[in-house]
């Protein structure tokens, strides 16, 4: 995020989350609104908190594991609106894969990252195929426009990268003292986790916002209000002006997905050529020009496909 504006030395926040995580996918909408008010107000860092380790004993029935998790991620979605695969081919085996290739991508600017880390979400909940190996998560991202992916292969084998992800997994699981214990209304309050040895994790997604007013902790699912709030409160100010309700077609050029909660928010019509991939739960649009990730579902599907319209 921009940190140029007035304010945004003293104003940080600070968003712990993972890409296989079904909470942080449901809450990607409204966290892309939040940054999109508050750019050039503040600055934002993202803490990947390694949902799946590496080193966690296999499923002894992967099969029942998977059918249990299928059915884990559809009350999510259901819950939140946000769109799944109508079916999940297995559980990822790790979230360090693309831990470290959302943090990779980080350096070839936020526009990239977040282009990356959507593709890598999509995998799992749109395409129902985690990109939890090296060379699936290259599948996944091939094509992101403006993503250097020579440096990406490279980074993302780097001992800097691995180290940067290692400092965010060890963050994670130093959760504040607001969310130990916290008990809250709502399927996922966002109570710190326990770990296995003895310790906690944030719950996923969590955001921490610090500024002058102080310190608010966001964890788990919440709404617009509740993060709008929590950022006025640190900075001791409104959040600045916005240019009112953003296009469609400025949010597809953006991101170059969006999903149906997003384009609810959105004013105007899709760009010609803009392309539907149903789900299970509701649809992902693609830019015209999307030709990887979840537009190979769209091909696959194309005799099915209808216009995106509005």
């Amino acid at each position: 995020m921009d940190e140029s504006g007035p304010g945004a030395a003293a104003v940080e926040v600070v968003e712990y989350t993972d890409p296989m995580c079904p909470w942080s996918w449901a809450a990607e909408p409204r966290l892309r609104a939040l940054l999109r008010e508050a750019e050039g107000f503040c600055r934002h860092r993202r803490v990947f908190g390694v949902l799946f380790d590496e080193d966690e004993e296999p499923a002894p029935d992967p099969a029942a594991e998977t059918a249990w998790y299928a059915g884990y991620v559809e009350r999510i979605t259901d819950h939140a609106g946000a769109p799944r695969a109508a079916r999940l081919g297995w559980v990822a085996a790790s979230s360090w894969p693309s831990s470290l290739a959302a943090a990779a991508a980080e350096a070839q600017g936020p526009l990239v990252a977040d282009r990356v880390l959507r593709r890598l979400r999509e995998s799992v909940f749109v395409l129902g195929e985690p990109a939890d190996t090296p060379a699936r998560v290259l599948a996944a991202v091939a094509g992101v426009p403006g993503l250097d992916e020579p440096r990406l292969r490279a980074d993302l084998a780097s001992a800097a990268v691995r180290e940067r992800v290692c400092r965010d997994r060890a963050e994670a699981r130093r959760p504040l003292p607001e969310v130990i214990g916290l008990r809250g209304d709502g399927p996922h309050p966002g109570a710190a986790k326990e770990t296995e040895d003895g310790g906690h994790r944030y719950a996923l997604p969590t955001v921490v916002f610090t500024g002058p007013g102080g310190r608010r902790v966001v964890p788990g699912w919440r709404s617009m209000d509740e993060y709008r709030t929590a950022l006025a409160s640190v900075a001791r100010a409104p959040l600045p002006p916005t240019d009112g309700v953003p296009s469609a077609a400025d949010l597809l050029e953006r991101y170059r997905s969006l999903t149906s909660p997003e384009l609810a928010g959105a004013a105007g019509s899709l760009p010609p050529g803009a392309r539907r991939v149903r789900t299970a739960n509701g649809d992902v649009v693609l830019h015209p020009q999307e030709r990887s990730g979840p537009a190979v579902v769209a091909a696959h599907r194309s005799a099915h496909r209808s216009p995106a319209g509005d």
